[in-house]
């Protein structure tokens, strides 16, 4: 295990309760979505070679760790997370000497790998559900295998267990022939769910995540992993399956009903969990867990995370990324502020006295934030939303987590055909909703995937102006997968690194204020102005403490303030009651007392002094 380069966060300073505090707590972890992020080859998808090559980029960054989407052996059919073999690479990405060496690499420059581990479901393909399709094989109940509908033929219209849905569309349900049963898919049908009530099938993810470890990676980000536990009647049935007595609910406009209040956070999760930390975290050091969290409350992420209950280190939570739409994500929504600010506030308060939260805003299934609560229609207010919600985020407390691309102010992909996308969910949503249900126009849901598509995340890193923006070469004989943003020939890793008013530059600074200063990485979290439509602002605090009769550090308490709007805004009255009296301000605020701002310091001074913020400025000041 590595260590990473920057200070450690003194242990007197409380963070999720534990003692000491943990490695990561004033850590920031960067994504990268390997098939877009540097090819090495030419074949049009990014590898391990190329994550390796530019790891001086990152360190220079100042990341402490890299998550990467899955790199397994895979078909492929949703870009890696349906996995055929757990301990294999894909040739796609490499092989595993590849993987070994970029483990190296990273850990020379004092960076933690985290692999990205899928095991809510594997691939169709994957050699345990093949053996399972044998009704004798002792991987037979590995998947969750039901029986045609009574009274229906096997495989026709009706005939599925249930009425749930897949998220991806359709049925949740495929029908196998050599079986001669139902299987369950909560994804693609080419993702049948494992069943986690058999023993043997932790012990085999167990066996696996142990094996990794062994190997050199620095923990999970576990996909899905609160859908793991199934709720179930006394006999084992699944809601509305024959003879269940747990009802289903209702169909929806699309046609079926929705699994996920009997899939998330099951009945047995905290169980999982709480083994899976003995069965193979307990004894080892240096590692970091985070679960993808989709149906998980603020108060059971407090549950789930605090150490005493010896589960996961951090979920995402989702409330905050899944408001702004009217129903289905495919109807978007203009940003409700308000809204937006009690999510958080809920997030921070349910994890004030113990646990911890991930903090995000983008990642390979978001759009980019720059596009969806900025402004990208113009170089200048590009620039200067993703400063704002970069500096809105990083002064949250939490983990920071910057999906590849975040720190030069990529936007959205701006497609404007359907052919023009790759991801699996959008094409079936289109299908599905469009061709099938007929519940949305073409028109709409085209609006609705330009705007909240995946693609959006996964067009190629934007590396510097030429033909393929650096992803691969410009003579490469294949295009890249998916294709190039065009506006790669401003928006670029080459025009950032040495401008020192880039979002990278500012990134920089962001990243390093959370490893140098204790109060953004662990200090108190109050929101003030809640109902403001414009202007996020809250507080971090933390008292001064002393150690064996030294000083560690003075009480700080810290003001941040960001316009989230293109327009004009008020500094609100609760922000301005904490500031010198009024005949005092032009001599008691002075640039030495801002910590960081979206532009100079000298800029921050005179909206304190006016009470009047420019469209997307932000500061943080020492009050």
């Amino acid at each position: 295990m590595t260590t990473p380069q920057r200070i450690a966060l003194p242990g007197t300073v409380r963070t999720n309760g534990a003692t000491p505090n943990p490695w990561w707590a004033n850590a920031v972890v960067y994504q990268i979505y390997p098939r877009s992020f540097q090819d090495t080859n030419g074949d049009g998808f990014g590898d391990l070679k190329g994550i390796t090559s530019r790891l001086d980029y990152l360190a220079d960054l100042g990341v402490d760790v890299l998550w990467l989407s899955p790199v397994y052996k895979s078909p492929q059919d949703d870009n890696g997370y349906d996995i055929s073999d757990y301990q294999d690479i894909d040739p796609l990405f490499g092989t595993l000497a590849d993987m070994d060496e970029l483990i190296a690499q990273a850990h020379r420059r004092g960076i933690k790998i985290v692999m990205d581990l899928v095991v809510n479901h594997t691939s169709d393909e994957h050699a345990w559900f093949q053996a399972s399709r044998d009704k004798n094989d002792l991987h037979a109940d590995w998947y969750w295998w039901r029986p045609a509908r009574p009274g229906h033929e096997p495989g026709t219209p009706g005939a599925e267990p249930n009425d749930w849905g897949s998220y991806f569309g359709g049925s949740a349900w495929q029908y196998d022939e050599t079986r001669g049963e139902y299987f369950l898919h909560q994804f693609s049908r080419k993702q049948p769910d494992l069943n986690w009530e058999n023993p043997d099938v932790r012990r085999a993810v167990y066996d696996m995540m142990n094996w990794w470890l062994d190997r050199g990676v620095d923990g999970f980000r576990m996909d899905v992993i609160t859908l793991i536990s199934k709720q179930t009647d006394a006999s084992g049935r699944l809601p509305g399956e024959s003879g269940s007595q747990i009802p289903d609910l209702p169909v929806g406009e699309e046609g079926y009903s929705s699994p996920n209040p009997f899939c998330a956070d099951g009945p047995r999760q905290d169980e999982f969990l709480a083994e899976m930390r003995r069965e193979v975290f307990d004894g080892r050091n240096g590692f970091l867990t985070v679960g993808e969290a989709p149906g998980i409350s603020p108060e059971r992420n407090e549950h789930i995370t605090d150490p005493a209950n010896g589960e996961l280190d951090m979920l995402f939570l989702f409330e905050h990324v899944d408001f702004d739409c009217d129903g289905v994500k495919w109807k978007p929504l203009p940003l409700d502020l308000p809204g937006l600010k009690r999510i958080f506030a809920s997030y921070e308060g349910a994890v004030a006295d113990r646990g911890w939260t991930a903090l995000f805003t983008g990642n390979h299934d978001q759009p980019r934030v720059v596009s969806r609560w900025g402004d990208d229609s113009t170089e200048v207010s590009r620039i200067a939303s993703a400063k704002a919600w970069g500096l809105a985020l990083h002064m949250h407390r939490g983990t920071p987590y910057i999906y590849q691309g975040e720190e030069l102010g990529m936007t959205n992909a701006h497609f404007t055909s359907l052919g023009q996308y790759r991801d699996l969910e959008s094409l079936n949503a289109y299908r599905q909703r469009v061709e099938e249900a007929k519940v949305q126009t073409p028109e709409s849901m085209m609006a609705g995937i330009a705007a909240r598509g995946r693609d959006n995340a996964r067009t190629p890193m934007q590396w510097d102006d030429s033909r393929y923006a650096g992803f691969t070469a410009p003579d490469a004989p294949v295009e890249p997968w998916i294709a190039v943003n065009p506006n790669h020939a401003t928006i670029n890793a080459a025009a950032e690194v040495d401008d020192s008013d880039s979002v990278y530059a500012f990134y920089k600074r962001l990243i390093a204020l959370r490893h140098e200063n204790p109060t953004v990485a662990g200090g108190d979290w109050t929101l003030i102005a809640p109902d403001d439509p414009r202007v996020y602002a809250f507080t971090r605090s933390l008292d001064g403490r002393s150690t064996g009769g030294h000083r560690v550090w003075d009480a700080e308490r810290l003001l941040t303030v960001v316009n989230l709007s293109g327009e004009s805004a008020d500094l609100p009255a609760d922000a301005l009651a904490l500031l010198p009296a009024d005949d005092a301000i032009a001599d008691g605020v002075t640039a030495d007392r801002i910590l960081i701002a979206t532009g100079p310091d000298s800029e921050a001074v005179t909206a304190i002094v006016t009470g009047r913020l420019a469209p997307w400025q932000g500061f943080v000041m020492r009050l």
